[in-house]
């Protein structure tokens, strides 16, 4: 008879003992193939919002500055007006290599308009972009839709005396305030909105820009290496990563996916130790008939491999019942930590993964009751018969 042949009657004949085992693994591999898979989905849910809801790379025109001293003297310095950004040359961007990552480009344009006896600043911005890239800003009303309409910051509403519906005549035209932009606590209070063309119409700056505003994150390749490329399409502006909100979306990445491996780690250890401690109950239950295997000719390898064997089957079994438990978990729990739900793909590496640590910690469980199964004297095993 076979080593394999006997295992496998052993597994049957103590099928209690064989679920145990199964179950005390298969939790172990449940959750880190629960952990992973929500790590990666989640990881793939922030950096869609980190992509959607807000920039990270500024483009401004290019100022210069000439320092003055004669004689050891500072004069002072002169800033020479930075000029307006060409807007065609914004098609550019759109040639990069990492243009695939590029979520939005939101150009604008700002300037002074008088309105009545006070004078406020006029946004220009593309309608569907910008209204898309600010996702926290709450309009009460309607975003703009067309180039007759204005969104008011909360400041400014409150300073010209304006509510939804009003009018407002700026330059000589008619405009209809469609929204009032709840408070958020920056310059965007104090702002006109209009569409791109209307603001370039008012301010006397066709085809021109003042900033543009770009969300773009990757998690293949770093935000410094498109400032780069896009630096080098748009050689006349200045290209600047807002580095500190790139640093904190990444580290908060990494710091999920510590966490996630690290409770994985000590599930996992978990599961090792209740194999360990049920297979030296087996082993040590199993005396008498691991002494007349020995009786029988067997080696002290046989043993051990009889009870290795034993374990790698039990490990495989738990290692896919695992990993679709896992994933089976990840599905339910997934529409509660997400807005969007989020595609969760078959992934061998994971189920490879998955399947080979089961094996893994399970056979390393069992190395020491395998050992020590070999170890035992027949004859003392004997005596009890």
């Amino acid at each position: 008879m076979k080593l394999g042949s006997i295992a496998l009657n052993n597994l049957r004949r103590r099928k209690s003992r064989m679920a145990f085992l199964v179950i005390g693994l298969l939790i172990g591999i449940a959750t880190v193939v629960t952990l992973i898979s929500l790590s990666s989905a989640l990881t793939m849910d922030v950096q869609h919002k980190m992509e959607n809801y807000g920039a990270n790379i500024l483009i401004t025109p290019r100022s210069d500055s000439l320092s003055l001293s004669y004689g050891g003297i500072t004069l002072g310095g002169v800033s020479l007006a930075p000029t307006e950004i060409n807007q065609a040359d914004l098609e550019k961007i759109g040639t990069i290599r990492n243009s695939r990552n590029i979520a939005a480009v939101a150009p604008k344009v700002l300037g002074a308009v008088e309105v009545g006896t006070e004078r406020v600043m006029l946004m220009g911005v593309d309608r569907e972009k910008e209204f898309q890239l600010k996702r926290w800003w709450t309009v009460n009303g309607e975003p703009i839709s067309t180039d007759d309409q204005l969104v008011v910051g909360s400041f400014a509403a409150e300073k010209l005396g304006l509510d939804i519906g009003d009018s407002l005549s700026l330059a000589g035209e008619e405009f209809t305030v469609s929204g009032v932009l709840a408070e958020t606590g920056s310059q965007d209070d104090q702002l006109l909105i209009a569409s791109l063309p209307t603001a370039q119409r008012l301010l006397n700056k066709p085809g021109t820009v003042s900033l543009v505003e770009v969300a773009a994150l990757c998690a293949d390749c770093p935000v410094s290496d498109m400032v780069n490329q896009i630096s080098e399409v748009l050689p006349t502006v200045e290209v600047n990563a807002i580095q500190q909100v790139v640093k904190t979306r990444m580290h908060a990445l990494d710091q999920f996916r510590t966490f996630s491996l690290a409770i994985a780690a000590v599930v996992v250890l978990i599961g090792g130790l209740v194999v360990f401690v049920t297979m030296m109950g087996s082993v040590n239950e199993r005396t008498r008939e691991i002494g007349i295997f020995r009786a029988l000719g067997f080696r002290r390898s046989h043993v051990m491999k009889l009870i290795l064997f034993e374990s790698v089957v039990v490990s495989l079994l738990a290692g896919v019942l695992g990993y679709f438990s896992g994933i089976a978990a990840t599905w339910a729990i997934l529409p509660f930590m997400t807005e969007h739900h989020v595609m969760l793909n078959w992934n061998p590496t994971l189920a490879g993964l998955a399947i080979g640590l089961a094996i893994v910690v399970g056979a390393l469980a069992s190395f020491y009751p395998a050992l020590h199964a070999s170890r035992l004297d027949p004859t003392e095993a004997l005596r009890a018969l």
